[in-house]
């Protein structure tokens, strides 16, 4: 009885050093990650960041022939085929800016600049800008008091030209406010058309 005991207790402990041996042999170990692929703490690996979506310039807002648009400051503007249209709050009999008359050659770049005022010293400026290349984007204006960003208008169909406007509140000391430069960019950063008053 006591033989079949240590038979049995052998036989156990030898199962035990199979089983750990085959443990040890028949599962690979991992290997670590070689240095170049591993990230470094606390960062992403390139591979899998998301790609940013592609910017784009802006470009005139296209509205439809006599479709009023109204600045802050009270102004309106409509297009129609034939040019500029516009009102101001001292001013609500509409005014004209003809394109096609022949006054304007489409074909050569070009930009007028028009400032008006009220007695509450707040300033509408606005103007036409024509025969450049490419798409219009960014209208910059350059005043005695500081540089202000315009919006452009368009109707559809690439008439060849187009109309700004921005308004502001005119300085109380600046008794001569004027325009010094108007500059219309392209969606490339280009000069689409400008004008130089000094």
């Amino acid at each position: 009885m006591t033989g079949t005991k240590r038979y049995v207790a052998v036989a156990v402990a030898a199962a035990a050093l199979i089983t750990a041996s085959t443990a040890a042999y028949g599962v690979p170990t991992a290997k670590p990650a070689p240095a170049a692929a591993r990230p470094a703490h606390g960062s992403v690996l390139s591979a899998h960041a998301p790609a940013l979506p592609a910017r784009t310039a802006p470009t005139a807002r296209i509205v439809a022939p006599d479709e009023h648009v109204t600045e802050p400051g009270g102004a309106e503007f409509w297009l129609t085929p034939e040019g500029k249209h516009w009102t101001t709050l001292d001013n609500p009999d509409p005014q004209f800016t003809n394109v096609v008359n022949g006054n304007i050659d489409l074909h050569t770049p070009g930009v007028s600049a028009f400032v008006e005022g009220t007695a509450q010293g707040h300033v509408t400026l606005s103007g036409v800008y024509y025969g450049g290349t490419g798409t219009a984007s960014r209208v910059t204006v350059r005043t005695t008091a500081g540089t202000l960003h315009a919006k452009p208008l368009e109707l559809a169909g690439n008439p060849g030209w187009g109309v700004w406007y921005v308004s502001t509140d005119l300085p109380a000391a600046d008794e001569n406010y004027a325009v010094r430069h108007v500059v219309v960019r392209d969606t490339t950063g280009g000069v689409y058309s400008r004008l130089d008053l000094s």
